[in-house]
């Protein structure tokens, strides 16, 4: 799939400001930004909800977007007093399924969707992850190639979220082309090949995760001891120190020699540390060096773009 110059205007509010994108067959695609950034606005235009836009949006050649496209959109679009089987029959039905086809079909998304032993049940009985897998269940009846998903997992629990996430890895394994929402940078990091960042309606940077990861975050040591290092050691040794949840985070090419340094320094001063870690770059932290601004507000760790992977003292 490809996007040409998308624009997209609400009276003076530009929403949409000349997207381009190219969008790998078969991919989980990351679409990443704060809220108001235009991802849902970028989502609709996609799947033929929003149709007065700027642009281009090619989908290589292929067919009818209705014949290929599944839609899951953030709001939940369920009739509640319906129960999960007459749910999934309504949207079989409106993509042309009937019979003992549509029957079949509802039976095998109902066991996609962790909820064959709760077919009868009604929706407003649902827990808000069940709504949401549901949610996707209705979208996948005509067997989609491409799926287009919404922040998906907003509100929802860890098992459910871990359920969506398994769905995930299973059509991409069938071939399917997945667009996946957030403002959530670790989900993007567990299920996404590629990822773009939108900002302001601009495409501000997009790749494979690990080619972002690599190009623009630094891998950094964080330490904190009773005593503090020595300006001595400053950022003609290390590199860049910043104060940082009560210790100092340093910011290195070569951690490793940074830690052999740290821990050294320490053993031979005889000083207690509480803390020396390596600490990995995250994709918050890319997000964060390109606009300049944090998606969410996170814990203390985690708005530096870092998240601590292995404690040596």
């Amino acid at each position: 799939m490809t996007l040409s110059h998308v624009k997209k205007s609400y009276g003076k509010h530009v929403a949409l400001r000349g997207v381009e994108l190219m969008i790998p067959s078969g991919s989980c695609y990351g679409l990443v930004g704060p809220n108001g950034a235009g991802k849902s606005t970028l989502l609709k235009i996609l799947a033929s909800v929003i149709q007065d836009y700027e642009g281009k949006v090619d989908l290589n050649g292929k067919g009818d977007f209705k014949d290929i496209m599944g839609y899951v959109p953030q709001e939940i679009c369920l009739e509640q007093t319906f129960s999960a089987f007459n749910n999934l029959s309504f949207f079989g039905r409106i993509y042309g399924l009937k019979g003992k086809r549509l029957k079949r079909r509802v039976q095998e998304v109902l066991e996609e969707v962790g909820l064959a032993d709760r077919s009868q049940d009604k929706v407003k009985d649902f827990s808000g992850g069940m709504k949401r897998r549901l949610n996707i269940g209705c979208a996948l009846m005509h067997r989609p190639s491409l799926i287009i998903m919404d922040e998906p997992t907003v509100g929802i629990d860890p098992q459910s979220r871990k359920y969506i996430f398994q769905m995930i890895h299973r059509l991409q394994e069938q071939g399917c082309t997945i667009i996946y929402a957030t403002h959530y940078m670790e989900e993007v990091e567990q299920i996404c090949d590629n990822v773009a960042f939108i900002d302001q309606g601009k495409m501000i940077e997009e790749g494979a995760v690990d080619d972002l990861l690599q190009k623009y975050a630094v891998p950094s040591v964080f330490v904190k001891a009773s005593k503090p290092l020595p300006e001595s050691m400053g950022m003609d040794t290390f590199g860049e120190i910043v104060d940082y949840n009560g210790g100092l985070l340093v910011k290195t090419d070569n951690p490793l020699l940074v830690m052999k340094s740290i821990s050294t320094f320490y053993q031979s001063n005889h000083t207690e540390v509480e803390r020396l870690e390596l600490v990995q770059p995250k994709l918050e932290d890319v997000f964060f060096s390109l606009t300049g601004s944090t998606l969410r507000d996170v814990n203390p760790l985690a708005k530096t773009g870092y998240t601590s992977k292995k404690e040596v003292i």
